[in-house]
């Protein structure tokens, strides 16, 4: 049974067939700029953990200074922990990126000499 433009299923799954295909070149800026978000995004995932640690952090801290005086307050070791938390997406998106832009200008010389990296689509 014909199907688009007269051909066959069986002339169609062979057009369709994995085609291979090669990377030759990566846009650094683009490249930086989605590792910077998705770096981000991985970040954002450490911040409710960072928060957990420095809640149970300051707890820990309170209890142990009840029985030396010596050492920061309770209070100062959690907003540590809470503005590491909120600093750590800021920090994972800027190296993100900026290793992102490094690692694509790395790669499209790498790709010059060696041809790139084989991809398979459909």
């Amino acid at each position: 049974m014909p199907g688009k433009r007269g051909l066959s299923r069986e002339e169609q799954s062979v057009i369709l067939c994995a085609v291979t295909r090669r990377i030759k070149r990566v846009a650094p800026l683009q490249a930086g700029k989605m590792l910077g978000v998705l770096y981000a995004c991985m970040g954002l995932i450490f911040l409710p953990i960072f928060a957990l640690a420095g809640l149970a952090g300051a707890f820990a801290q309170q209890t142990q200074q009840a029985q030396n005086t010596g050492g920061p307050p309770a209070a100062l070791i959690a907003a540590m922990m809470f503005g590491f938390g909120i600093f750590m997406p800021v920090f994972y998106g800027v190296f993100g990126f900026i290793f992102g832009v490094i690692s694509a200008a790395i790669y499209n010389l790498i790709a010059r000499w060696i041809g790139g990296i084989e991809v398979e689509v459909e």
